[in-house]
């Protein structure tokens, strides 16, 4: 394998046998399982190792853990992927992806060619997209209870959603603020059972049902939002500390659509029963695929099942069937 290193520009070139791109659970565990069957293993990550599953503050249905939260989960997952040999560089963003005449991995550091690939780049946090939000976004308005709950201590804060990620978010800051509310624009919620009954539970958590956010105001921070009930056709305002968004994801597949990757109309990357794109040798694997239920057990299936295949693709050619 060649490996050069340009000194006077900082570019790295190497040839890896499989780059992951993204370390949240999907990459990590493509990465456990890419280095442990003796291949030569790089996983990029733009941010830091975890993705959104560092995010989780509390995780209940992971199998082998009663309760667990995200950044827990993602050291270990971290400790186990290196233990075996496999490469992380965080705080480095892929660019593009150049797949004529071979898989080159571009970042804002380098240039990486690799064997196969794996895109596990996981999703982004939906905006509301309303009046508000960008200018206060850091200022009361966030996207991520387990980064900035602290700063709401018994205070007023309004969580936006009705997912799994919503009421999970509403009953971490039920007990650290004053009062919650939670707002969702439909008369049910879509989260687990499970998390609803404890929401039901909290006396200071309040849902406010077919509600929906339409303007975000403060001074230099956050001091009420603007309601809208689309059932009773009724506008008021409402004095909050903070606003939590958690609306749904997207996916972060834009520089593999860019390289002729196939995705769907939503943006996720199409794969086969394999994990395998309509690229040769190219792989995605978690919330970032087209496949429908986005959990991180199914992210670490998902992941096993991609670095397999890229396994047999790069070392066993002579059988490897498409």
């Amino acid at each position: 394998m060649r490996y050069l290193i340009e000194m006077g520009s900082g570019m790295v070139m190497g040839d890896w046998e499989l780059v992951i791109i993204g370390a949240g659970a999907a990459g990590l565990t493509a990465g456990l399982y890419g280095a442990r069957s003796g291949l030569k293993t790089l996983i990029v990550e733009e941010k830091m190792a975890g993705g959104t599953t560092a995010d989780a503050p509390v995780i209940e249905n992971y199998p082998g853990f009663i309760s667990i939260n995200g950044q827990e989960l993602v050291k270990k997952m971290v400790e186990q992927c290196e233990r075996f040999g496999a490469e992380i560089r965080q705080l480095e963003k892929v660019e593009k992806l150049e797949l004529d005449g071979g898989k080159k991995v571009v970042t804002n550091r380098g240039v990486y060619e690799a064997s196969a690939v794996i895109i596990a780049t996981g999703t982004h946090h939906r905006k509301l997209g309303v009046p508000g939000e960008e200018k206060f976004s850091g200022r009361g308005v966030s996207y991520c209870v387990v980064c900035d709950a602290p700063f709401f201590k018994d205070k007023r804060v309004l969580v936006v959603g009705g997912g799994n990620s919503a009421a999970i978010t509403a009953l971490y800051l039920s007990e650290i603020a004053s009062t919650v509310k939670l707002a969702h624009r439909r008369g049910q919620l879509r989260a687990e059972e499970a998390l609803t009954r404890e929401l039901e539970k909290k006396e200071n958590v309040e849902i406010l049902w077919n509600t929906e956010v339409k303007e975000i105001r403060g001074d230099t921070l956050v001091k009420e939002a603007v309601l809208y009930n689309n059932k009773t056709d009724e506008t008021w305002n409402l004095e909050v500390d903070g606003i939590f968004i958690q609306v749904g994801e997207a996916p972060n597949s834009e520089f593999a659509e860019k390289a002729g990757i196939r995705v769907d109309e939503a943006g996720y990357i199409v794969v086969d029963t394999r994990q395998r794109t309509n690229k040769e040798g190219v792989y995605a694997a978690g919330d970032v695929t087209n496949r429908p239920v986005k959990q991180i057990g199914t992210a670490v299936g998902e992941g096993i099942i991609a670095a397999t295949d890229a396994y047999g693709y790069i070392r066993r050619p002579y059988y490897y069937k498409k």
